[in-house]
């Protein structure tokens, strides 16, 4: 895969991951807006986030095709750890921006902002410790 191939293809899921955490978001914010629910809609939409980012770079960007419980399991496992780095960088950025304006399109931005650094360094880190066997360094 080209450098270009794989930054295309990692920003497209990178968008899409967010679009599917963001309207996760919504929907629970829908509930309410206290910050009992601020703190579920962040926690849910980081889940939903995370699964739809997992399938799409197991399979489209580190080619892994392995199969079963017990494969998936201890990707998704470490992939998840990798993310806990990243969701630090996601929640703080997002809870900050709310914390300053208190309005729905500023702390989106501020989600936006902190999922973009964090994919980042998440996709380094998958790379190095996660997607071992499979790893495809871009070409030139």
């Amino acid at each position: 895969m080209t450098l270009r191939t794989l930054v295309f293809r990692y920003t497209v899921f990178a968008v899409i991951a967010t679009l599917a955490n963001l309207a996760t978001q919504r929907l629970v914010l829908s509930g309410g807006e206290t910050a009992l629910w601020f703190m579920a809609a962040v926690a849910a939409g980081t889940l939903v986030g995370l699964v739809v980012k997992y399938v799409l770079d197991k399979r489209w960007i580190f080619a892994d095709h392995s199969t079963g419980v017990k494969a998936h399991g201890k990707k998704f496992t470490l992939y998840t750890a990798m993310g806990l780095i990243t969701t630090a960088i996601f929640w703080g950025t997002e809870t900050a921006f709310w914390m300053i304006w208190q309005t729905d399109t500023m702390r989106e931005l501020g989600a936006v902002l902190g999922l973009a650094v964090g994919y980042v360094v998440k996709y380094n880190l998958d790379r190095r410790f996660v997607f071992t066997d499979h790893a495809l360094e871009p070409a030139t």
